[in-house]
């Protein structure tokens, strides 16, 4: 009995993502589908509001972690410069404070994320029954219209191979385009995004993060995995938004990015995943989002 409870509950959180069964309960969940117009961008804000966020919480971990990053600092003197240099007077010697010259406690990543957008996120077991995991705001306030997580995972076109990994995978997301993310992190999954991680890197300068994988991620909105389906008694309150990242995205700065390209010989941009809130969330809520996209 208790194996079979077992399965239903691993059943009710795949289900989602099984072909067969979304054809049959469409229109049983009308409720819950997300309606996309062939073509469309799909955007709940601008991309530049997307890239700003990224930027300025990547940015603020960085100067976190710089008394971490001294190989990536001796690398490249323009990032020394940068972050070091006479046109930073704040951001002098990681773990001093510029203004009072009085060592600084480094934060975690949460704490970072807090200081920076006024909230934070964290896992903690769902409010509803069978979910599993789930994602809250764990401290703070969340406006209508933020980037409150990010998607992880290796990330396929089309025509790559995923078959042996998306076998019992709740863990898929598919992107309007046919893109596929693979944001689960365990098993197959996971040995292909160390591995894909640790093929694009250069030296001290690492092509992504790997550390949501673990129980603790560097980056701390890498938890869009665990955001649940919204159900009847609790409706979607983010929405998930495709971002390509820019030429222009700081090299250094990709070490904070929990997203891996399957192929190394690519020109197209790397795909990620933001989770955009629909309404303003308070401390404590779950957040839900969509599971079913429908381009039409």
């Amino acid at each position: 009995r208790a194996m079979l409870r077992a399965l239903r509950r691993r059943w009710d959180h795949y289900k989602y993502r099984f072909v067969p069964w979304l054809a049959l309960n469409l229109r049983r969940k009308r409720r819950t589908l997300r309606y996309v117009p062939e073509n469309s961008q799909d955007k709940i804000i601008p991309d530049g509001d997307v890239f700003a966020t990224l930027l300025k919480v990547f940015e603020a971990l960085f100067i976190n972690d710089l008394s971490k990053q001294a190989q990536v600092l001796a690398l490249c003197p323009e990032i020394r410069r940068k972050y070091v240099g006479p046109t930073a007077p704040e951001r002098t010697r990681p773990g001093i404070d510029a203004r009072s010259g009085r060592s600084q406690r480094m934060r975690s990543p949460e704490e970072v994320l807090f200081d920076t957008l006024g909230f934070s996120v964290a896992r903690d077991r769902s409010s509803l029954l069978s979910a599993g995991t789930g994602v809250f705001v764990s401290k703070g306030f969340v406006p209508e219209g933020t980037v409150v997580s990010m998607y992880p995972g290796t990330v396929y076109r089309k025509h790559e191979p995923i078959f042996f990994q998306s076998l019992g995978n709740p863990f898929i997301f598919r992107c309007i385009d046919g893109v596929l993310i693979d944001g689960n992190d365990k098993g197959l999954s996971r040995a292909v995004y160390r591995s894909c991680s640790r093929r694009d890197g250069l030296g001290a300068l690492r092509a992504c993060d790997s550390s949501w994988l673990t129980a603790a991620p560097h980056n701390p909105l890498a938890l869009g995995h665990y955001v649940n389906n919204c159900a009847r008694e609790k409706a979607a309150n983010v929405c998930y938004q495709e971002f390509d990242v820019p030429d222009s995205f700081p090299v250094e700065l990709k070490q904070y990015l929990p997203n891996i390209a399957y192929s190394h010989d690519i020109e197209s941009h790397l795909r990620c995943v933001v989770l955009v809130t629909l309404r303003d969330i308070k401390q404590g809520e779950e957040l839900f989002s969509n599971y079913f996209t429908v381009v039409n």
